[in-house]
């Protein structure tokens, strides 16, 4: 194999210092993704990272921070992606050990579902967090822990989400999600996120489409502002209340995947322009966005809409 470059060098630093892994690890992932740093680490953490984490983590639930690193050190050398020496895996046995007295504390059946915060739980430490369950920023906290379903937090979630934004403790989670709340309404990037995951994180089991009630409810914490959301409202024209009636006199229809991710798309275009005027009947709306605007404009006694 010729040598690295000063460049491939240093990205292997690069890739060390950011995962822990050894040199070896690194200059494979980093040959597997083409010398793309970014798309290595990613690789890294979907792939190594979780394993390693699984195995570190069983023994901090039962041994002191010592004992534990003591019963991983062995496996150093099997498995790439580990801390190099014992100071470093301290460190990373001690962030585990916080997370692993925080889901003690708040798993519903440690001894049927060890590795799961059910929904007494959740709602527990979402109190100690200060986060409401009407709110969107409690959307946002699961969508940052990846919750399986309403009111569920997996261990692995729970661990990957807060190491990822450096939380390890119940205040820096608190000011976590202070942030998340001031965030949301500003940033299209993160509501669009939260506003997406939403979807199947509501379905009921078995079913692919958001019941009508459910989705009504959703749409008033994010299209309203008392709860964290974004108010769907202009000078003419009360969107969200006239977007629900509308759908009440369609039948009151279950929500599809594309119709929910679009009314979000939807409601930022009449903030931009309340008269359609970037409106296309050629467009890719779905066909129900298409009718509300039809009768939007008749609603309204817009210009040509009778003749429409």
């Amino acid at each position: 194999m010729p040598p690295y470059t000063a460049a491939q060098k240093q990205q292997i630093t690069q890739f060390v210092s950011f995962t822990q892994a050894n040199n070896t690890t690194a200059a494979k992932f980093l040959r597997q993704s083409r010398w793309n740093t970014e798309e290595a680490i990613d690789a890294f953490k979907n792939r190594i990272a979780p394993a390693s984490m699984g195995l570190i983590f069983r023994p901090c639930a039962t041994a002191g921070v010592r004992e534990a690193v003591l019963r991983i050190s062995i496996f150093q050398k099997l498995i790439p992606g580990l801390p190099a020496g014992n100071d470093a895996l301290a460190d990373w046995v001690l962030y585990l050990y916080g997370f692993t007295f925080l889901l003690k504390e708040f798993r519903d059946s440690p001894e049927e579902n060890p590795d799961t915060i059910g929904i007494e739980g959740a709602m527990r430490y979402l109190g100690d967090i200060e986060v409401e369950l009407d709110e969107v920023t409690c959307l946002a906290i699961a969508e940052l822990l990846q919750s399986p379903s309403m009111g569920e937090f997996t261990r692995e979630g729970f661990l990957n989400g807060w190491r990822s934004v450096q939380c390890d403790s119940i205040a820096k989670m608190a000011a976590h999600a202070a942030n998340l709340r001031t965030r949301i309404p500003s940033e299209p990037d993160l509501f669009r996120r939260v506003y997406r995951y939403t979807f199947p994180l509501c379905l009921v089991q078995g079913q692919r489409n958001l019941q009508f009630e459910i989705a009504v409810e959703q749409w008033n914490l994010f299209f309203t502002t008392p709860k964290g959301g974004i108010a769907w409202n202009t000078t003419t024209t009360p969107w969200l209340d006239w977007w629900v009636e509308f759908l009440e006199e369609r039948g009151k229809k279950p929500v599809n995947k594309d119709l929910w991710q679009q009314v979000e798309v939807f409601m930022r275009k009449t903030h931009e322009d309340e008269a359609f005027g970037w409106w296309s009947e050629d467009g890719a709306w779905p066909g129900t966005l298409d009718d509300f605007v039809a009768w939007v404009r008749k609603k309204r006694g817009d210009e040509g809409a009778m003749e429409e």
